[in-house]
């Protein structure tokens, strides 16, 4: 069997620093292939410089993430998105990230990204990569998934691996008798690691060798340029975005689901009850 080891990143967010470290890292490690599992941009301060990073290399296979598509909607006015949105200043991240790429002339490269990658070695089961699913790019796979949903897209797309992203968590888990694994994310991880984190899969004899793999790197600089960059200053979901990198907690999440049942209305205000309540 030919040594086969790849690289499966993700959730990068706009954050140059922890992907160097990670490009780093997997170089070290002697990975001979980059899957990107979606949403390379959004969040952070960096989206222009991580996308061109990963273009220039010849070794980067992508999948679509939800915020990649995000930013391509959010420029055109898509009516696939709430048409409240574009006028709701809790959305100043997306506009001003939006905006970075559109001048770069970088905001239409997701488009041609597919939603799915497989990795087919003779002997081993097949691994089907998704950001999400194959069906719903938002909606993540860990332990907690459904074994049944799990049961059925191995089914139906003939793996015996899955790998998601997405929840900015790693994980590593047999449902159903199907593997599901997590990448977690390179940018801003949600488990109270601050390290960035990425999935090395080695095909061997003995089958899919798994690390879930974590590097450190210096966060001073990317938070840094959410002030200098102007990212900062465009208001609430920013702010979130910066306190879940300091925290590598997921806030955002929570924050929108708990609005919600305030009545949908996201301001300095509610984020200050919402942080006193929980």
């Amino acid at each position: 069997m030919p040594a086969v080891r790849i690289a499966v990143l993700a959730d990068i967010h706009g954050n140059a620093d922890a992907l160097r470290a990670v490009l780093h890292d997997a170089r070290a490690q002697g990975a001979e292939r980059l899957i990107v599992n979606g949403d390379v941009v959004n969040r952070g301060p960096d989206s222009v410089e991580v996308l061109q990073t990963l273009l220039e290399r010849g070794d980067v296979t992508f999948v679509l993430g939800n915020h990649d598509d995000l930013l391509r909607l959010w420029h055109t006015r898509s009516e696939k998105l709430p048409q409240g949105w574009y006028a709701d200043p809790f959305w100043g991240a997306t506009a001003w990230s939006t905006e970075q790429l559109h001048a770069a002339g970088l905001l239409d490269v997701p488009q041609s990204w597919p939603l799915t990658e497989r990795l087919d070695v003779p002997g081993l089961p097949g691994v089907l990569i998704a950001h999400g699913t194959p069906e719903d790019y938002r909606r993540g796979l860990s332990e907690r998934t459904d074994p049944a949903l799990v049961r059925r897209l191995a089914h139906e797309h003939g793996a015996g691996v899955l790998v998601g992203s997405h929840i900015h968590r790693q994980a590593d888990a047999v449902l159903g008798g199907v593997r599901v694994l997590n990448t977690g994310a390179v940018g801003s991880p949600a488990d109270g690691d601050p390290r960035a984190g990425y999935l090395l899969l080695t095909a061997t004899p003995q089958g899919w060798d798994v690390q879930l793999r974590r590097v450190d790197y210096d966060r001073s600089g990317v938070l840094r340029r959410f002030e200098t960059s102007g990212l900062l200053a465009t208001g609430l979901s920013a702010q979130i975005f910066h306190e879940e990198l300091l925290t590598a907690r997921s806030l955002y999440t929570p924050y929108w689901e708990w609005s919600e049942g305030q009545g949908g209305v996201r301001t300095a205000e509610s984020w200050q009850r919402f942080r006193g309540e929980g």
